[in-house]
C-alpha cells in the first residue's frame, strides 16, 4: 500500500468516527431503541460478510483465524443488540394486573 492510499483512508476513518459520533451524540433518548434495532438488523449483513470472508480464506493460518472471530464478534454484536432492544421494549409493557 502506498502512501497517498494510507493518508486517504486513515482520513476516510477519522472523517467516519467524527460523523458517527456526531450523529449518536444528538439523537433524543425517545429514538434510542427504534435506532437501535434497525442497526441491528444492519449488523446482520455483517455476518454474511465475515462468513464469506471466513469462508474464502484458503489454508492461511492468519486468515482463518480473523475470518472466524469476525463471525463470533458479529454475532455477539447482533445478538446482544437484539436482548438489549427486547430489554428496553419490555420496559414498556403493562405487568399483568396493571391499570392504564
Amino acid at each position: 500500500m502506498d502512501s497517498t492510499t494510507f493518508v486517504y483512508l486513515a482520513f476516510l476513518l477519522m472523517l467516519s468516527i467524527f460523523l458517527g459520533f456526531e450523529l449518536i451524540s444528538k439523537v433524543p433518548a425517545t429514538l434510542h431503541t427504534p435506532l437501535m434495532s434497525g442497526s441491528n438488523a444492519i449488523s446482520g449483513i455483517t455476518i454474511v460478510g465475515a462468513i464469506i470472508a471466513a469462508g474464502t480464506a484458503g489454508n492461511d493460518t492468519v486468515s482463518i483465524i480473523l475470518g472466524t472471530s469476525a463471525v463470533a464478534f458479529a454475532t455477539i454484536n447482533v445478538v446482544g443488540g437484539y436482548l438489549v432492544t427486547d430489554r428496553m421494549l419490555g420496559m414498556f409493557k403493562k405487568k399483568p394486573g396493571e391499570k392504564k
